[in-house]
């Protein structure tokens, strides 16, 4: 069991980890490094999304877990709009396939759209953490 010393902590570790994501994910993009980026634009809101689940006291290292239990508690209750929980399931899903599928293109404008859900994402997070 962790502390409450150490829980806050890593919880900002993991706030300052989705900071530091969202400019490297601007870089990228900057750069021309789209399906990178999509990767680093779910990780960032994923590293914000686990400094919730540590303000809460849920752990999980399945990715899926975690986007249901946030999807359960905050989303289906109300305690945030319906459209963060599609934004992660959406940022998740072109992780994934970025990741995985061949032959994959995202266009500049998909990513620079997905980096401001990013952004407006994990400031909503921040929020709840507060």
């Amino acid at each position: 069991m962790i502390n409450d010393q150490d829980r806050d902590s890593l919880i900002n570790y993991r706030l300052g980890q989705a900071s530091e994501t969202v400019e490297l994910s601007r870089f990228l993009i900057s750069s021309g490094k789209l399906s990178v980026a999509v990767n680093r634009i779910y990780y960032g809101m994923y590293y914000a999304l686990t400094a919730l689940s540590l303000k809460y006291n849920y752990e999980t290292s399945k990715h899926g877990q975690l986007i249901g239990w946030f999807n359960k508690e905050f989303v289906a209750s109300h305690r945030v709009e319906i459209k963060y929980g599609k934004i992660i399931r959406r940022a998740y899903q072109n992780r994934t396939k970025g990741d995985y599928d061949a032959f994959v293109v995202f266009s500049f404008e998909e990513v620079e759209s997905m980096l401001v859900d990013m952004v407006e994402f994990i400031d909503e997070i921040k929020k709840l953490i507060k």
